[in-house]
């Protein structure tokens, strides 16, 4: 991944031909300052600063990614001719909010599994919008959870769909263990995951079981002395009423879609001093 070039990219679009506004000004040079509307977690603080760096401006942060943040407080100073930040301003920003929504949400996300569980982690998953997976899972690591595959190239992950295809999950557990890359199986049932693990899967996903359904499958593989040859993956359903009930069946991962496609911005704005 060139940050820059993404960085410079996203700056391109929302400049178009160019500022047409900005260039009426007679472009002294400013300083400025970003500053929080409410509470949050900061995260891509860096790429924001890059923005304005990479357009001739000098930029210092004052909130590390990861930090709680508070309304009105600074999280970056920048100085440097008018025209190139406020030219910069709407493209800091939105990165900036977008992250920083993405990190909040994870963070209260991850306090409430490790009050219940503190080795189930929460990962991420490719629920990203298109064009800002990078920093969309940069983000959830900011907010104190973990990637799951960045791209289909990472693992190979069997999943329905993929078993539909085939036919025969036996099949497709047998062809992923001859390549001798990391593999993951999706199941839905009890008895399937029995299977996965029987078959030597190192990861089950129990897609869409509810506590109860997961607490009875970690019992079975218990039984089978399978338990801890295996990590167990949960997804499906889980929200932020419900997390903790899933984080108390003992599993080890936690993945949800919407800590990263429907998590709220973080409002931030640019005040010239």
């Amino acid at each position: 991944m060139n940050v820059k070039k993404e960085l410079a990219r996203f700056l391109a679009e929302d400049l178009g031909k160019g500022d047409v506004t900005a260039s009426i000004l007679t472009n002294k040079r400013i300083s400025a300052k970003i500053i929080s509307r409410q509470r949050g977690v900061v995260a891509g603080v860096q790429f924001a600063k890059e923005i304005f760096l990479m357009n001739g401006c000098s930029a210092k942060t004052t909130k590390k990614n990861g930090s709680p943040v508070k309304p009105n407080q600074t999280v970056l100073i920048v100085s440097g001719p008018s025209r190139k930040i406020l030219s910069c301003e709407r493209t800091a920003l939105n990165l900036l909010s977008r992250m920083s929504g993405i990190a909040t949400q994870t963070s209260e996300m991850v306090r409430k599994i490790k009050s219940v569980n503190s080795k189930t982690d929460l990962y991420s998953t490719r629920k990203t919008a298109p064009g800002l997976r990078y920093f969309d899972k940069e983000a959830v690591v900011c907010g104190g959870g973990k990637k799951h595959r960045m791209t289909l190239g990472d693992m190979i992950m069997i999943k329905d769909n993929h078993i539909a295809s085939e036919g025969s999950l036996v099949k497709l557990i047998q062809l992923a263990k001859k390549r001798k890359k990391t593999f993951e199986v999706e199941v839905e049932t009890l008895a399937d995951a029995v299977l996965a693990a029987t078959l030597g899967t190192p990861i089950i996903m129990l897609d869409n079981f509810t506590p109860t359904g997961i607490r009875k499958t970690v019992a079975a593989l218990k039984r089978l002395g399978l338990r801890n040859k295996v990590k167990l993956e949960v997804s499906g359903g889980i929200n932020s009423q419900n997390i903790m009930q899933f984080a108390k069946t003992g599993v080890d991962m936690i993945s949800v879609g919407f800590i990263t496609n429907s998590a709220k911005a973080i409002d931030f704005s640019l005040e010239v001093n």
